[in-house]
């Protein structure tokens, strides 16, 4: 089966951040109309995230999520339940929706603090914005928060209809 590709405005900003840490690939349109999102999902063969009960005409085969702004975790539940990630859990920049690449901590020398550096084997890189990623302190209550939205452990599988695969290293930001 296909992974589900969406499309949102930055009103949405932090289920699609949640989104991402769940492998979901999720387009934010910066300083968009909604008309703008309907036409990067129609250009784009996305499914457009939102709050609005708006439906432009034009875009009547644009298929539409919504979800309330204020539950952010019933809707992690709903699309997690329905519809297919694009990657493994922590695997998607939670900043640019770029699928991440697994580097050496040799190549994350001079730009991930040396205490990093000396407990991790592998990190992962956003070839796009230049961030680094790996198991950070806040990883665990990032984790936490995706399983009491999902109603289950994370590590349970990728999606509907999918096996569980061997969980990947939790990972976490430079920020």
């Amino acid at each position: 089966m296909t992974p589900h590709r969406f499309a949102t405005d930055s009103s949405l900003d932090f289920l699609a951040r949640r989104l991402r840490f769940l492998g979901y690939d999720v387009a934010s349109v910066r300083g968009a109309r909604l008309e703008d999102v309907f036409e990067t999902a129609a250009r784009e063969s996305r499914i457009v995230l939102t709050p609005s009960a708006r439906h432009p005409r034009r875009f009547g085969d644009v298929p539409v999520v919504r979800v309330e702004r204020e539950a952010p975790e019933r809707a992690v539940r709903a699309i997690a339940a329905a519809y297919l990630p694009a990657s493994a859990p922590f695997h998607r920049c939670p900043e640019c929706n770029t699928a991440l690449e697994r580097r050496t901590a040799f190549e994350a020398h001079g730009e991930v603090p040396g205490r990093v550096l000396r407990r991790v084997q592998a990190l992962h890189y956003c070839p796009h914005c230049g961030k680094w990623y790996w198991d950070g302190s806040h990883v665990a209550r990032l984790r936490a928060w995706l399983e009491a939205a999902l109603g289950r452990p994370l590590d349970a599988g990728a999606g509907p209809g999918t096996p569980p695969d061997p969980p990947p290293p939790p990972l976490g930001p430079l920020s």
